[in-house]
């Protein structure tokens, strides 16, 4: 562990940091007088003392729709000199969301993911292959940042020239790959091509987009390690706010910093753990941008049970997807995610695949395109999909190498066609 008093904490003594941390927080937003102050002085709150852990979910939620309603700066809570970096999203759903941090946040960022390095068992002295993009977007740096903090050495790759990260992986030796697990695949497959053995590698941290247990035994049939999940939104913090260990069950949140929830998307009411909700977070420790309650429109559930890692830290599922990832299909509700499972679990098909909701006619069609490994498996896969989702597709067998790989980013695994000519070959 990166930090064993933090991470091991009685959960008594989490709950009482956890309660002082969030009075902090209440009265940082009252005396900031944004949205949030105002939305709590409407419910009733006059300070910190006002609010416990029990009564949470009585307080008001924040969305990433007043990020945008306050963009850029409209939601600080410290004077805009004190602003030491800027972050956000890419903005492949319309606008980027914008972050700022003060220099306490990047410190507490950087600590956050030194402790998601040391759940992949990486030490001081490790040396990380940091594959994840630089930029506005979070996983690049925040990695960077994580390894430096841990005392390892960062190999700062970034995303894309395939063939030169090869050369890194096989001449530096790292034992930590860190990228998005549709690139992990890509690096799989390129490693297997140029003939190099990676006895060095032990572990990647895989995160930025949900992926199943079907594409871990994937990734770990392509590369030698164990493939773990790292959990980390912008708004939130970046990469680091919760994070597989070895055990791989589950991922630990970091809830010392993050106070976690899962709600139903629908009423907003909390939902028993162990049961898919909607992850809502508190910062508490946050200083530029803390929210209360950010509703994150990833879906997931709690787990409080003991973990053989000896962290005593509430544990996530993997995101099953994301609110408004959802495909509807003549009436029946399914997740990217979902459809993953079924089609790597089959074991008839590679781990590449595109998703295509054709929508040129009021009967909206789902078309799976995937590559074969033998013979054609259509008729199987059409099946399979629709005992274990209920889900009618139409699915294409491409030919090898020919399904959209990762190069840089996170992968599309969703396209939808409106009109026009189809997205990809052969779809009819």
């Amino acid at each position: 562990m990166f930090d064993p008093r933090s991470e091991a904490m009685s959960i008594d003594e989490r709950s009482a940091l956890q309660r002082h941390r969030l009075w902090g927080l209440v009265d940082r937003l009252l005396a900031a007088g944004g949205v949030q102050g105002r939305r709590l002085k409407d419910a009733g709150v006059t300070g910190g003392s006002d609010v416990t852990l029990a009564g949470l979910a009585r307080l008001p939620f924040t969305t990433k729709q007043d990020l945008w309603d306050h963009y850029p700066f409209g939601m600080l809570a410290v004077p805009r000199d004190q602003v030491a970096a800027v972050h956000g999203s890419s903005g492949t759903r319309g606008r980027p969301t914008l972050v700022a941090y003060t220099r306490a946040d990047l410190d507490l960022w950087a600590a956050m993911c030194a402790r998601s390095l040391s759940c992949a068992g990486a030490v001081p002295g490790s040396i990380v292959h940091n594959a994840y993009g630089y930029g506005l977007f979070t996983g690049g740096i925040g990695v960077h940042q994580g390894a430096v903090a841990l005392g390892a050495t960062v190999v700062p790759m970034s995303g894309g020239m395939t063939g030169r990260q090869v050369q890194m992986l096989a001449d530096l030796r790292p034992d930590i790959l860190t990228c998005t697990p549709a690139y992990a695949l890509r690096l799989g497959e390129a490693v297997a091509e140029a003939g190099v053995e990676l006895h060095a590698l032990k572990a990647g941290l895989f995160g930025a987009e949900p992926w199943s247990e079907e594409l871990r035994a994937a990734i770990e049939r392509v590369l030698p390690i164990k493939a773990m999940d790292i959990y980390g939104l912008s708004e939130v913090i970046g990469p680091g706010v919760a994070t597989e260990c070895l055990e791989q069950d589950g991922l630990h949140v970091n809830e010392d910093h993050f106070v976690v929830e899962a709600v139903d998307p629908s009423s907003g009411e909390p939902v028993e753990d162990g049961t898919p909700g909607e992850l809502v977070f508190t910062t508490p420790t946050k200083q530029a941008l803390p929210l209360l309650r950010y509703r994150t429109g990833d879906l997931a559930s709690l787990n409080r049970r003991e973990c053989a890692c000896g962290r005593t830290l509430v544990r996530m599922s993997k995101i099953i997807g994301r609110v408004d990832d959802m495909i509807v299909v003549r009436g029946v509700n399914v997740y990217p995610s979902e459809v993953e499972r079924v089609l790597l679990g089959s074991g008839l098909v590679a781990p590449h695949y595109q998703l295509v909701v054709d929508r040129r006619s009021p009967a909206v069609r789902l078309l799976v395109a995937c590559e074969a490994l033998h013979g054609d498996p259509r008729d199987e896969l059409v099946r399979a999909l629709h005992e274990s989702l209920g889900l009618t597709a139409e699915v294409f067998t491409l030919p090898p190498g020919t399904a959209p790989r990762t190069e840089t980013g996170k992968a599309v695994r969703v396209v939808i066609w409106e009109d026009g000519r189809p997205p990809l070959p052969g779809l009819g």
